[in-house]
């Protein structure tokens, strides 16, 4: 099987490296996702972010800076007849566990925020910079991304999850994203 048709090979994939890249280019602060899955946060702490910013740039490596983000995958249900448009959303915790955290979490809901929720221009964006960046991990992008919109949660169980990580700050935020593979991709 090719690289490009991997299962990896997902819209998740290059909406975090965007994500990570321009957090990490922009603010300076360094944030690893991962999938939502048992883990230690204080394995993160000697942890750096490797960002490549295109294939012409040297990779920059950001020290930890105490924010992370897991995530989630979220299929929903077509709402159209036409099956070649997909939506989804991403549901995210970022956890905020070291230094000047309500500033880290402040820059960083903000870039989430003026970064994808624009709706089409959003994902104008992105399908310009997968274009330039390439591959990542070896993979081709096989994804035309439409429209973006951003929710923000507050409930009463997230203060508790953000407790229990023994956290200082969290925020979850859900991006809302409409795209279309490849044929190549949805074939195999």
């Amino acid at each position: 099987m090719a690289e490009s048709t991997s299962t990896f090979n997902t819209p998740v994939l290059w909406i975090n490296e965007y994500l990570k890249e321009k957090i990490g280019l922009d603010t300076g602060i360094g944030v690893p996702f991962f999938p939502s899955r048992p883990a230690t946060i204080d394995e993160l702490t000697e942890s750096w972010v490797t960002i490549t910013p295109s294939s012409t740039q040297e990779p920059q490596r950001l020290a930890y800076a105490g924010v992370m983000a897991t995530w989630d995958r979220l299929i929903r249900m077509r709402r159209s007849p036409f099956p070649h448009i997909k939506q989804e959303q991403l549901l995210y915790y970022f956890y905020a566990t070291q230094d000047n955290v309500i500033e880290n979490m402040v820059q960083v809901q903000e870039k989430v925020l003026r970064l994808m929720d624009r709706e089409d221009e959003t994902g104008e964006e992105i399908n310009k910079w997968a274009k330039a960046k390439g591959q990542i991990d070896g993979m081709d992008c096989k994804f035309f991304f439409h429209r973006f919109r951003v929710y923000q949660l507050e409930e009463v169980r997230d203060i508790i999850d953000f407790g229990t990580a023994r956290t200082y700050g969290g925020n979850k935020i859900i991006i809302d994203f409409e795209y279309h593979q490849d044929t190549e991709i949805s074939s195999s």
